[in-house]
């Protein structure tokens, strides 16, 4: 269980010039388990994300946390953004941040690196890594700092189907040893595989949520036709 949860977000709307992009948006999130965002493109997943990360200003409504602490939230881009340092180097800075002491900074970094298998690589530019060995580099680079919750934007797009398996197996992990999980993704199957809970978003607002079951029983014929890959407006 996490210290951050529950969220609740009432009457929450972004705008921008002029134009309502996401809202009405009233949704709790309780205290456990992974929560999948889906929805057709420029439905209000990654600002959503955004939105609840703090990371986006609301022009109405509210974002509440049980325990509003920003240390306690990581963030991983759907194109993540490496230091120009080596692999070792990215994962040592947000420790340095924290302050933590430099023998258990070496510790987590070792750590760290062997649990996503980039060992052989630390000493390695970041800048240089394949896009399975960048994205995992940054979800390790969010969660060495044990946060209470991960958001994620699409952190499987555009890989491969070994590099999409061993990211699902480190979040599965993480989210079955406490770390709450929110995550946008436009991959069914991942979806599938990963929700506690799913988000279906369309033209910015919520059209439906609930457990994983409505996956099998949708309850409206958006999601229904969403699922099966029909072009939903």
């Amino acid at each position: 269980m996490t210290a951050a949860f529950p969220l609740t977000l009432s009457g929450v709307h972004v705008r921008k010039q002029g134009k309502t992009v996401l809202g009405p948006i009233d949704l709790t999130l309780a205290t456990d388990g992974t929560t999948i965002i889906v929805g057709p493109n420029g439905s209000g997943k990654t600002m959503l994300l955004r939105v609840m990360h703090g990371i986006e200003r609301v022009n109405d409504g509210q974002v509440a946390w049980e325990c509003d602490d920003p240390a306690k939230h990581g963030f991983v881009f759907q194109t993540p953004i490496m230091m120009r340092r080596t692999v070792a180097e990215n994962l040592t800075y947000p420790l340095k941040l924290l302050k933590t002491p430099k023998d258990q900074i070496a510790m987590k970094v070792d750590h760290w690196l062997a649990r996503i298998g980039l060992e052989a690589l630390r000493n390695g530019q970041a800048t240089r890594l394949s896009g399975g060995e960048r994205q995992k580099l940054a979800i390790a680079r969010a969660l060495i700092r044990k946060p209470d919750v991960l958001f994620l934007d699409e952190p499987c797009a555009n890989l491969d189907g070994h590099a999409t398996r061993e990211i699902e197996a480190l979040l599965y992990e993480v989210a079955s040893a406490g770390t709450r999980l929110v995550m946008a993704t436009h991959d069914m199957g991942q979806a599938r595989r990963l929700a506690n809970d799913l988000v279906f978003l369309l033209d910015g607002k919520i059209h439906e949520l609930g457990p994983a079951a409505i996956f099998d029983r949708p309850a409206t014929g958006a999601l229904a036709a969403f699922l099966r890959g029909d072009i939903v407006t």
